[in-house]
């Protein structure tokens, strides 16, 4: 697995086409739950646990979507923004998808292969 994160509008995408041949790219806003298991790669995997986040889901996120997806689909890039700088939402909700995300990634981080943070289109290599 390969974890790739930074800030909006970033470059993140763009350095994992220039790095990896993706051919089957799932959008994290959009894309049926269960592709994140057959996909090559996500991009925007925070819209995808807010998406499940709002679905009441959180459960199932904090518990079994890792050991499913590191079982499933191994070799998966996943393409997220970072959530964690700039101002707390006021909002709850967003507050608790802020906190959840960043967790997730904490824990997607340590299983990863490669973690790498793109920064104005420029990737430091984390891991």
């Amino acid at each position: 697995m390969k974890l790739v994160i930074g800030g909006a509008y970033q470059g993140k995408r763009a350095y994992v086409e220039e790095h990896d041949s993706i051919q089957k790219w799932a959008n994290g806003e959009i894309c049926p739950e269960e592709e994140i298991f057959s996909c090559e790669g996500m991009v925007d995997f925070h819209l995808y646990l807010r998406r499940l986040l709002q679905e009441g889901k959180e459960q199932y996120v904090r518990e079994q979507l890792i050991p499913k997806l590191l079982q499933e689909n191994p070799g998966i890039v996943l393409v997220t923004n970072e959530l964690g700088y700039g101002i707390v939402p006021i909002d709850p909700f967003d507050r608790s998808w802020r906190e959840l995300t960043g967790r997730i990634c904490t824990e997607l981080a340590e299983h990863a292969d490669e973690v790498t943070r793109v920064v104005c289109g420029i990737p430091v290599v984390l891991k």
